[in-house]
C-alpha cells in the first residue's frame, strides 16, 4: 500500500482510508457484524487510516470501530471528531467548541474507542460562538496530556485554518471534495499548501453519485439522507447524471469502474491528499482500492477537469439548514 504524508508533524498513513459514517447512520440500514468484516478487510489490505466521528450514531461508530481494531490497533492510525453534539436520543443540540466541551468530547471518544491516543482529532465544525483560538488551544492541552497526537479541522475557512495553525499546528484538513465539489481548489488549497497542512476529501465519490448507481431519487434506501439531500432531488438528480458520461466512457476505455475514475482523479490533485471514501460492502471496499492502479494520463485529467468545473453541480451539498455551519 502507498504512503502518504499528511502535514508536517509526521503523521504517514495509507493513501486511501476508510471512512465509518455510513456503518452506523446517514445511508439506511446497517448491520454490525457486516461493517466490523469491512474493516478488517480494509486492514488485510493495507489501509492504516481509519476516520469516524463522535456524532455518527451518536457514538455508536465509535464503539463499532474499537470493537473491530481492539486486537489490531498497532500501525493504525484512527481520526476521530468532536463539535456536533447531540443528546441521549440522537437530537442534534448545536455546535460546540469550548475548552470544556473539547476536553470532555476527547475523554468519551478515547473510551468509546478504547484507546489511550486518538492519532488525530478534528474540530467537525467551527463553533461560531466560541474563538478557534480557544478551541484549539483546548486540543492543543491535549496534545501536552499525550491523549491525541495531531489536531485537524473540518469544513473550516481559510482565516479559521489560519488562526488555528498559529495557536497549534493543524496537520488535516476534511472537507468534501470530489468531480463534483472542487469549492476547495480556490481558497483552500491554496492555504493549506502554504501552511504545510494535509488534505482529506470525504465524500471522494460525490456520496456515491459518481459511481453511476443513482438513476433516481427512487433508488435511494428509506432512511437515506440522501433523500432529502438537494443534489439528490428527483430534479436534480437527472440533470446531474449527465455528467456521469464522461467518466462512463472513460472507465470502458481504461477497463475501470466509474468510482475508480472518480477516486484516482482526487488523488492525482496532490500527494498531500488523503481520501477517505465510505462503504459497507468489501466489494466497494477492493474496488476503491484497486482505483490505486489506475493511471490519468495528462489528456484524461484535462477531459475530467474539463467536463467538472466548480460548481458544474446542481443543488447544494446539504440541505439549507445545514450549510449554513460549513467554511466558517
Amino acid at each position: 500500500m502507498e504512503q502518504r504524508m499528511l502535514g508536517q508533524q509526521g503523521l504517514r498513513v495509507s493513501a486511501l482510508g476508510l471512512g465509518c459514517m455510513g456503518m452506523s447512520e446517514f445511508y439506511g440500514a446497517y448491520d454490525d457484524a457486516t461493517s466490523t468484516s469491512v474493516i478488517h478487510r480494509a486492514l488485510d489490505l493495507g489501509v492504516t487510516f481509519i476516520d469516524t466521528a463522535d456524532m455518527y450514531g451518536s457514538g455508536h461508530n465509535e464503539i463499532l470501530l474499537g470493537k473491530a481494531i481492539k486486537d489490531r490497533r498497532d500501525g493504525l492510525m484512527i481520526a476521530t471528531k468532536f463539535g456536533n453534539v447531540r443528546g441521549p436520543n440522537g437530537e442534534r443540540l448545536g455546535i460546540s467548541g469550548t475548552p470544556a466541551y473539547v476536553k470532555s468530547a476527547c475523554e468519551a471518544s478515547l473510551k468509546r474507542l478504547g484507546v489511550d491516543v486518538i492519532d488525530l482529532y478534528y474540530q467537525h465544525r467551527v463553533d461560531p460562538l466560541t474563538p478557534i483560538e480557544d478551541t484549539v488551544g483546548a486540543m492543543a492541552d491535549l496534545v501536552k496530556a499525550g491523549k491525541v497526537r495531531y489536531l485537524g479541522l473540518s469544513e473550516a475557512a481559510p482565516k479559521t485554518i489560519r488562526r488555528a495553525h498559529a495557536v497549534h499546528p493543524i496537520t488535516a484538513l476534511q472537507t468534501e471534495y470530489s468531480l463534483w465539489s472542487r469549492e476547495p481548489e480556490a481558497e483552500i488549497f491554496p492555504t493549506i499548501r502554504e501552511l504545510g497542512i494535509g488534505f482529506v476529501p470525504y465524500s471522494p465519490l460525490g456520496r456515491g453519485f459518481l459511481t453511476g448507481r443513482f438513476a433516481s431519487n427512487a433508488d435511494l434506501a428509506d432512511g437515506d439522507f440522501r433523500k432529502i439531500s438537494p443534489r439528490f432531488s428527483e430534479d436534480n438528480i437527472e440533470a446531474n447524471r449527465a455528467l456521469l458520461h464522461i467518466i462512463e466512457t472513460m472507465a470502458k476505455s481504461k477497463r475501470a469502474t466509474p468510482a475508480q475514475i472518480a477516486l484516482a482523479w482526487v488523488m492525482a490533485q496532490g500527494s498531500d491528499i488523503v481520501p477517505i471514501p465510505g462503504t459497507r460492502r468489501i466489494s466497494y471496499l477492493e474496488e476503491n482500492l484497486n482505483s490505486m492502479s489506475v493511471s490519468l494520463s495528462t489528456d484524461e485529467l484535462a477531459t475530467l477537469d474539463t467536463a467538472f468545473p466548480a460548481g458544474v453541480a446542481k443543488g447544494d451539498r446539504y440541505p439549507a439548514a445545514a450549510m449554513g455551519a460549513l467554511n466558517l
